[in-house]
């Protein structure tokens, strides 16, 4: 008898868990936050069962209820894991292939960056073999909003995130073609997101020109960019359309290769 009832215990706390985990997954799924009705009815669940397991999840940060309207979305917990499952990956490692690959598809030397403290600072790169090329040089730190790889970057932070990044930096001029203008910024950071890709169309030094795109963690968010960077002549033209393919291309494989599923 009590053979059976630690193995009826251990069959409902799988149960509990599997339905943890679908809660996740539907909230995930979804493009904007569901009510405690909606979860039930796409999980086939009682409310009351789905409201219990909301408040655990909610108690340890794996979900968030918007106040307003009692609607629920994934935590900053999973954020978290998803940040430091990305580090233990081994970022660099994993990305030496693609811009090997990204290198041998455009001739020009390619680089990735993460975001930290409102600049862009390079953790790996490989260098084109041509012989007027860009400097590669891990650590290197550069301005985020005159970038392709910064604009990447930022056109994925929140509102808020881009303000104080706004206020921080004061879009500090660097060339004729630098954006400083704040609503200028944001548009073009919109078409960032709608293309997929930023370029760099010599804003941070006259001559380079640079084409970036966003890599996302396994929980869809973005967490470092990689770009391509050489003599605004060579990255151009006719050219444009097959290196922003490829740069697109090289950006999405990491990001599968990280765990995302586009």
């Amino acid at each position: 008898m009590m053979i059976s009832s630690i193995s009826d215990r251990t069959i409902y706390r799988v149960q509990v868990l599997e339905r943890a985990f679908d809660i996740l997954d539907a909230l995930a799924d979804h493009a904007s936050e569901l009510a405690l009705s909606e979860l039930s009815r796409r999980l086939h669940l009682h409310r009351s069962t789905v409201h219990r397991l909301l408040v655990v999840l909610e108690g340890s940060r794996y979900v968030e209820r918007n106040g307003a309207g009692g609607k629920y979305r994934l935590g900053s917990k999973l954020l978290e894991l998803g940040t430091k499952v990305a580090a233990r990956l081994d970022l660099p490692g994993l990305a030496k292939p693609f811009l090997a690959q990204l290198v041998r598809d455009t001739g020009e030397t390619a680089h990735m960056g993460i975001l930290r403290e409102g600049e862009v600072v390079s953790i790996t790169n490989v260098e084109s073999s041509r012989n007027l090329r860009t400097p590669a040089t891990v650590g290197r730190r550069t301005p985020a909003h005159c970038s392709s790889l910064g604009k990447s970057l930022l056109a994925f932070l929140s509102e808020e995130e881009l303000d104080h990044f706004v206020q921080d930096t004061g879009l500090k001029r660097y060339t004729a073609n630098t954006i400083t203008v704040p609503d200028a910024l944001k548009g073009e950071l919109q078409r960032v997101r709608e293309r997929g890709y930023a370029v760099d169309e010599e804003e941070f030094e006259e001559g380079l020109k640079c084409i970036g795109a966003p890599v996302r963690d396994p929980f869809g968010e973005v967490v470092a960019a990689i770009s391509i960077a050489g003599p605004a002549a060579r990255l151009g033209g006719f050219r444009m359309p097959a290196l922003t393919d490829s740069v697109v291309r090289a950006a999405v494989g990491l990001s599968a290769a990280l765990g995302y599923e586009s």
